[in-house]
């Protein structure tokens, strides 16, 4: 293989932060439009709850889709796919910056969401190919830095060039990411035909395992927990708070840059006990919220406490992977495409019940609906451990 030689192991030690500017990239078109809705309502004269829409259709058709189109690209060069997946989105940027027509943009937030569960599930599983078995965890965690990179600058970046520029600016920035790592995956990335396919049976034959469909719950739960909060996270801290605009945008930002960190603390405890770090995850999270809870009339407390739930917030990403990847050994790709719909599935399912919390009580009790999703995903967890060891239909055998 390729990496025997000095230059092929530079190459590859290369190609783990192409893979996250990536991941970047997707992030910043997926999350982005977020910052812009208004600039978006404006350019083409609908509501914002229309153009709220863009955010809500990607979303669904990432949890409906992945599985699905990860299984029929099983058998297609991984290098093509990675290519053809980054370059829809660096496309679809452009559509963006371009069309006049919402209806337009509209379709170009589903194409590009078809391909997004791919090119996760690809860019985790080459990360970790790239490297020793005992460097997996270290490679994920580094891919996984796109996303918490995308959420700490890519957002706040793009909302910054639709204000100060155009929208189209903030749109055209989001292409020229994705044509750079489209770029380093051409050059970095060796041609990786697929020679031993695994059958769409075997693939979907994890799901005939109980302890999959456990792991699958626990993480769904695990993101309902985080965004059930997390997406009204200027609700609260100016309804409960009282801070202003400005401090919420400045919050928002010192939630994403302390997630860059946390990301990397958790990926370094999962390296020494996955199922202590899985564990721990919900336990912190309660913590955390009875923390927001008891902060949130103090302006001096809450900012503290920002600053906590964005590190624990992190580690959700590379947390729930890691479990998820576990109980998919022996189809880590579909696997993976199982982690991405899912966990967006819980960012819909949290949202949903955060806002029913929000509609009939008190803005500050918001934090007893993730308090209720991180005691679920405990249980969950705590289901699947008593099961214990995985046995896959390889005879890969994972303990517990």
């Amino acid at each position: 293989m390729w990496r025997s030689s000095k230059e092929c192991v530079v190459k590859s030690k290369l190609l783990i932060p192409v893979l996250a500017l990536g991941v970047f990239g997707i992030i910043t078109t997926e999350m982005g439009i977020i910052g812009v809705l208004p600039q978006v309502s404006e350019k083409f004269g609908i509501t914002a709850s229309t153009a709220g829409w863009l955010v809500g259709v990607f979303a669904l058709v990432v949890a409906v889709t992945g599985p699905f189109t990860t299984l029929i690209t099983s058998g297609i060069n991984r290098k093509t796919v990675l290519l053809v997946a980054i370059a829809v989105f660096a496309v679809s940027n452009m559509v963006y910056a371009s069309t006049s027509s919402f209806e337009v943009m509209f379709v170009f937030r589903i194409i590009p969401a078809v391909v997004h569960p791919v090119f996760f599930a690809l860019a985790l599983a080459s990360a970790v190919r790239l490297v020793p078995p005992e460097e997996a965890t270290a490679a994920v965690t580094k891919v996984f830095a796109g996303v918490t990179v995308g959420f700490a600058f890519g957002v706040p970046l793009t909302s910054y060039l639709a204000e100060n520029f155009s929208v189209s600016t903030a749109f055209v920035f989001g292409a020229v990411v994705n044509v750079l790592a489209f770029l380093g995956i051409v050059v970095l990335l060796p041609s990786a035909p697929v020679t031993q396919r695994l059958s769409y049976g075997a693939q979907v034959g994890i799901l005939r395992r109980p302890r999959v469909w456990l792991t699958i719950l626990s993480v769904t739960f695990v993101f309902a927990a985080m965004f059930s909060v997390y997406g009204y996270f200027a609700e609260y801290l100016g309804g409960v708070t009282g801070m202003s605009g400005s401090w919420i945008s400045a919050m928002l930002l010192a939630f994403g840059v302390v997630m860059i960190f946390g990301n990397f603390v958790f990926g370094a405890v999962l390296a020494k006990s996955v199922v202590r770090t899985v564990v721990a995850f919900p336990l912190l999270y309660i913590v955390v919220y009875v923390m927001l809870y008891l902060a949130g009339p103090y302006f001096g407390a809450m900012v503290v406490a920002v600053l906590v739930w964005g590190v624990v917030h992190s580690g959700g990403l590379v947390v729930s992977q890691s479990w998820m990847g576990r109980d998919a050994v022996d189809a880590p790709e579909f696997g993976n495409s199982l982690f991405i719909s899912f966990s967006n599935l819980g960012i819909t399912l949290g949202t949903a019940v955060g806002g029913l919390f929000l509609a009939h009580f008190e803005t500050r009790q918001l934090v007893w609906a993730g308090v209720l999703f991180s005691v679920l995903a405990l249980v969950t967890i705590g289901a699947r451990l008593s099961l214990g060891h995985v046995h896959s239909e390889n005879g890969v055998s994972v303990p517990v």
